[in-house]
């Protein structure tokens, strides 16, 4: 085939150091905007980016051309530094090193996307943690609790 093609979408999480509760309501929107705007840099198309004050989602449509840890590590690195420079109260502010990326098929596209949309509902009942776990275990991704909370 002398044409390259792909269309893989992309469940990205990952939380603060620490799982902080440091993002706050009022920079929210300008972190996501903002987010967007890197994945569209490396060619990745944003299609919903959500966050509590300890963690991000974000579902995209992979580049062909950068690998995904690539584009997660310039995420991740573009976006703390521009929270660093967005007040005082982020100067001490980093993403914890690791992430958890999933695949998502076409047909629950919308499905994912209403579920990065009621993130603040969602997580009433359930924290962090035990949405994690839940992906890992419908993923049936192995993991190990000493390295996935550090």
């Amino acid at each position: 085939m002398p044409q390259s093609l792909a269309k893989v979408y992309i469940h990205l999480i990952f939380s603060t150091k620490n799982r902080e509760r440091t993002i706050q309501n009022t920079i929210r929107p300008r972190l996501h905007e903002y987010m967007g705007g890197i994945l569209n840099h490396h060619g990745c198309i944003p299609i919903e980016i959500n966050s509590e004050p300890d963690h991000v989602h974000a579902l995209f449509l992979m580049t062909r051309t950068e690998s995904l840890s690539e584009i997660i590590g310039q995420l991740k690195k573009s976006s703390n530094d521009w929270l660093k420079s967005a007040g005082r109260e982020y100067a001490d502010f980093y993403w914890q090193g690791g992430y958890a990326a999933f695949s998502v098929s076409k047909s629950q596209v919308d499905e994912v996307r209403r579920y990065i949309q009621n993130q603040q509902e969602h997580h009433r009942v359930k924290s962090f943690q035990e949405e994690l776990r839940a992906f890992f275990k419908a993923y049936e991704m192995e993991y190990d609790e000493r390295y996935v909370w550090e």
